[in-house]
């Protein structure tokens, strides 16, 4: 393992777990990089946070932060840590002190996912005829894997804020999904502008990183070369 490589520690969405970055992990470990996805518990900011700060004590720094969807939420709260060196958001959400979820989304005309979604024991399902809207450029297979391998969000966590937004203080790269259906592509347009992060824009659905996994890993390479 060649020392002067940064880390990466992966935080994923709402609707997926760590295997969400499959096509990526054995990529970067093959070029050298340490690196951990952590397997967030979708309960609550604080407790992904948690995640994601356990998973940067099993890596050397320093450490890239790579968060998709929800997982944009985390690195921009777990991101403060002296460890982080940068921020990856791909099709991600992206707060300033004191937003919510929430209070994203509504910026924007809201995705068509949310007409799909089941809300169970207050937890948040997207259902079988949704999961077209959260990753439609997936062949079927693919998507069915999708599917069943979803985690349930609570649904307390679209109201999570966060205080100091370490965008504000680490270098940030941005990969925008221009037919995301889940969240607003202006959305994420928005967040890059804000913070000021050297942005890709991918024609593809939710997860760029399954369904144009070269395009995200370019990205995630031009982070760890700057540091």
């Amino acid at each position: 393992m060649a020392p002067n490589k940064p880390s990466i520690v992966f935080a994923h969405g709402l609707w997926a777990d760590g295997s969400c970055y499959s096509k990526l992990i054995p990529v970067l470990q093959d070029e050298g990089h340490e690196v951990v996805s952590a397997q967030n518990t979708l309960d609550s900011l604080e407790g992904d946070v948690d995640a994601v700060r356990r998973a940067l004590a099993r890596v050397s720094a320093p450490a890239i932060l790579v968060g998709h969807s929800w997982g944009g939420f985390v690195i921009t709260a777990a991101g403060t840590d002296e460890r982080v060196a940068g921020l990856v958001y791909i099709a991600a959400l992206a707060p300033d002190a004191g937003e919510t979820p929430q209070d994203l989304i509504g910026k924007y005309e809201a995705p068509p996912l949310f007409a799909h979604l089941d809300a169970e024991d207050g937890r948040l399902w997207i259902n079988r005829d949704g999961i077209s809207d959260f990753c439609g450029d997936l062949p079927e297979a693919e998507q069915r894997l999708v599917w069943a391998t979803q985690g349930s969000a609570a649904e307390g966590v679209l109201g999570a804020t966060t205080s100091d937004p370490a965008w504000r203080t680490k270098p940030s790269w941005f990969v925008v999904s221009k037919h995301d259906r889940a969240v607003n592509p202006d959305l994420q347009r928005f967040g890059a502008r804000r913070m000021g992060a050297t942005t890709v824009e991918l024609d593809s659905s939710h997860v760029p990183m399954l369904s144009q996994p070269e395009a995200v890993l370019n990205v995630i390479r031009s982070a760890t070369a700057s540091i």
